[in-house]
């Protein structure tokens, strides 16, 4: 888990750090060194952010941990006991994958901010998001929403985010195909495997307190 670790600590300095000398509406999707970023970071504490540079810090951090993390993740599936046969999810398979942590986080930062405030970074979020996956503003805000309800919908009725993640993961992987006959014809994920999903999980869910703990918003 140390390759997820890395780069889920370092994501907000590494991101704010990108857009220093660069248009607010810049997207860049590369990392820059952990060294350098905790430097220059002691004269940036406190610093004022815009809504629109924090729906792109939020954007390009997603990204950077789906592309950087995915893999990891596929691995740990792939190798878990649960499974009498290995799912052998492909590293490039990163799709819904990206989508939940996606539509995860977005609740996140609904339940963080004020509503007002939410909606302004949201519709950023949204719009930036649909050029990205090449649809229109509307068309990913109804995508994300449908990846929201999901959630919430194979979670019911615990609300707690970083489950619904988890069991997402197993609906939307076809998980339940390669656990023992017990827990097939159930059509539940083994408890045991889902506890240790969670335990990855967790790594994707955006730290906003130690966000607001560096950066204020304008």
């Amino acid at each position: 888990m140390l390759l997820i670790h890395f780069f889920v600590e370092n994501l907000v300095e590494n991101q704010i750090l990108k857009m220093k000398n660069k248009p607010s509406s810049f997207i860049n999707f590369a990392l820059t060194n952990k060294t350098e970023s905790m430097a220059i970071l002691g004269t940036l504490l406190k610093r004022k952010l815009s809504d629109d540079q924090v729906s792109n810090v939020f954007i390009n951090a997603l990204f950077d941990v789906v592309d950087n993390g995915f893999t990891e993740v596929s691995e740990l599936i792939n190798e878990d006991i649960a499974f009498v046969h290995s799912p052998n999810i492909e590293p490039n398979l990163n799709g819904e994958f990206a989508l939940i942590v996606i539509a995860a986080n977005l609740s996140s930062l609904e339940s963080t901010f004020d509503a007002d405030q939410a909606v302004r970074v949201e519709q950023m979020i949204f719009e930036k998001l649909g050029k990205i996956y090449s649809m229109s503003t509307a068309e990913f805000q109804t995508l994300a929403r449908e990846y929201q309800s999901f959630i919430a919908r194979v979670n019911y009725p615990s609300k707690n985010l970083v489950y619904g993640m988890s069991k997402a993961m197993f609906e939307k992987y076809k998980l339940n195909d390669f656990q023992d006959d017990y827990f097939r014809r159930m059509q539940a994920p083994n408890p045991l495997f889902l506890k240790r999903m969670d335990e990855v999980m967790a790594n994707f869910i955006w730290n906003w307190d130690a966000f607001f703990k560096k950066y204020k918003m304008n």
